[in-house]
């Protein structure tokens, strides 16, 4: 068999993981494109019924994109509903670490730990009808009811909130209060964001859609190129 074209990798890499290297640019950049899609996969395989996105997919890219000298920025599309919490702070860890500029766009929602994701980036966007969801970590399945294990999730929250508030303009203070709200939904604790909400409490830099993205990740780069 032949060797696989750059077409034919592309169209597979989209196909199998959502991502791939935008070589038609108009800038004459190459714009590396990032989803996470559906719910955060862990360490624990979710049934195949569900749409995920696998975080050991994500880690060994985001890491060849870092060592990769021909791509010049990255594109990362949010539509998420949360997912393993570990996981997806890894990938937000990873993106926050990365030299490359960086842009992040929510589309639909980008809830739970994907509020991490979203603010990870060098610049963030939302398009007018996009959702965030701000919530406390939350327990499912067998749970010992001792402090230890009290004390294990109040650090897994503190971590979250950390690093949402050291990556955007909203406090400690006010993602805690976000998390803990009890007005809004109905069986849970927590607060929903609308589209210019969203930059209104300083979590998100812009509403926008997927031309101001390039535009913002453009002149990210080339500020960079410039330095």
């Amino acid at each position: 068999m032949g060797e696989e074209s750059k077409v034919d990798k592309q169209n597979r890499e989209i196909g199998d993981f959502g991502q791939t290297i935008l070589q038609a640019n108009r800038r004459n950049a190459k714009i590396y494109l990032l989803s996470i899609i559906g719910e955060i996969e862990g360490h624990e395989c979710l049934p195949s019924t569900a749409k995920t996105t696998k975080y050991e997919h994500v880690l060994p890219k985001l890491a060849a994109i870092e060592d990769d000298e021909d791509v010049d920025g990255v594109l990362l599309l949010l539509n998420t509903v949360g997912g393993d919490v570990e996981s997806g702070l890894a990938i937000a860890e990873m993106v926050a670490s990365l030299s490359k500029p960086t842009v992040s766009l929510v589309l639909g929602g980008s809830h739970s730990i994907g509020v991490p994701l979203a603010v990870s980036t060098d610049y963030s966007l939302i398009v007018p009808s996009g959702t965030m969801v701000i919530h406390p970590v939350r327990m499912s399945g067998t749970v010992i009811g001792a402090k230890q294990t009290y004390d294990y999730f109040k650090q897994m929250q503190d971590r979250i909130i950390g690093f949402i508030s050291s990556h955007c303009e909203v406090s400690k203070e006010r993602v805690e209060q976000m998390m803990m709200n009890t007005q809004m939904l109905t069986k849970d604790l927590g607060t929903i964001l609308v589209g210019e909400q969203a930059v209104k409490e300083g979590v998100i830099d812009a509403v926008g859609g997927i031309s101001d993205a390039f535009a913002e990740l453009y002149r990210l780069i080339e500020e960079k190129s410039t330095r």
